[in-house]
């Protein structure tokens, strides 16, 4: 029987692709249940928003009428859109946060339990304590990163290799931001490159299951424009174009467990390696627990 995965022990580049697969492996049932009961309603809600906002942009643009412009006509038109795309932000945000503070709390409860899954209870503990904070770190994190791209490209990567370590301090040491922020910067030192290179590699992954998973709608947008289709037309096999979209984008998000558990295990990866963390919590176990006494002697 195949041990269940170490996540806090040092690993090489190798190991820590090699051991993201194996845990997903180990742990997909669970992940899979936990997915669809924190992250199912928030997966819902932006994929039936895209579908709306993106039917809405179509009907616009099939509708366009250039003499829209001499009134005020077009603005009514396109502010509905405006908030339609605020609110699927918002939502893509909070998908992507759910998505996270759930992996995370999994990893973090898995260590601590000794490779155990954890339960529905102990799992939603978590996830209402830390939410929040890392939603509130995401957005400051996303802004320095985003102004670090503007002075730069260089700057703003580096920025985001370490950013994508905040998350998991916060979870896993129970930390604030200022600590993990600072902590992140300490950790990833002299293993920058290590971890951008993981990072590439997932998403390059990410990248090709997205562009495999979407051909049928990409065969689909192209027997649209390959049959010049009417005006009427082009609406009406845009929605089902759309929908069909949407459900890709929804199922693809899932594989995003491999992006944040890549993550997860860098961080317990680098902690291991230059703090040692997981010893030093076996060391003070020792003669905390209660010992077996052993057979007792004999009495006549």
């Amino acid at each position: 029987m195949e041990q269940n995965i170490e996540l806090a022990k040092p690993r090489d580049f190798g190991e820590v692709l090699g051991d993201t697969f194996v845990f997903i492996r180990q742990n997909l049932k669970p992940l899979l249940k936990y997915f669809f009961i924190f992250c199912g309603f928030f997966v819902v809600a932006t994929a039936a928003t895209s579908i709306v906002v993106e039917l809405r942009a179509v009907n616009l643009a099939t509708s366009f009428d250039p003499n829209d412009f001499a009134n005020e006509n077009v603005f009514t038109r396109i502010m509905p859109l405006i908030g339609g795309y605020i609110l699927l932000m918002v939502f893509y945000i909070l998908q992507s946060v759910t998505l996270n503070v759930m992996i995370l709390s999994y990893m973090a409860l898995y260590q601590q339990k000794r490779n155990v899954v954890p339960t529905v209870e102990e799992m939603w503990g978590y996830i209402k304590y830390y939410y929040l904070r890392v939603l509130g770190s995401s957005f400051l994190l996303y802004l320095l990163a985003f102004v670090g791209l503007c002075f730069c490209l260089a700057p703003g990567i580096y920025l985001g290799t370490v950013f994508a370590l905040v998350p998991a301090i916060i979870v896993v040491e129970n930390a604030s931001f200022s600590y993990a922020f600072s902590h992140a910067f300490k950790l990833i030192s002299n293993n920058w490159w290590a971890t951008f290179g993981v990072l590439v590699v997932i998403y390059i992954i990410l990248y090709v299951v997205n562009l495999v998973v979407g051909i049928p709608a990409s065969i689909l947008g192209a027997g649209n424009v390959f049959l010049h289709l009417t005006r009427r037309s082009v609406g009406a096999v845009s929605v089902p174009l759309v929908i069909i979209m949407n459900v890709i984008k929804a199922f693809v998000f899932f594989f995003q467990i491999l992006l944040v558990s890549a993550v997860g295990l860098i961080y317990f990866n680098l902690s291991e390696t230059k703090e040692g963390t997981s010893l030093i919590a076996r060391i003070d176990e020792f003669g905390t627990k209660d010992q077996d006494p052993g057979p007792q002697p004999e009495e006549y």
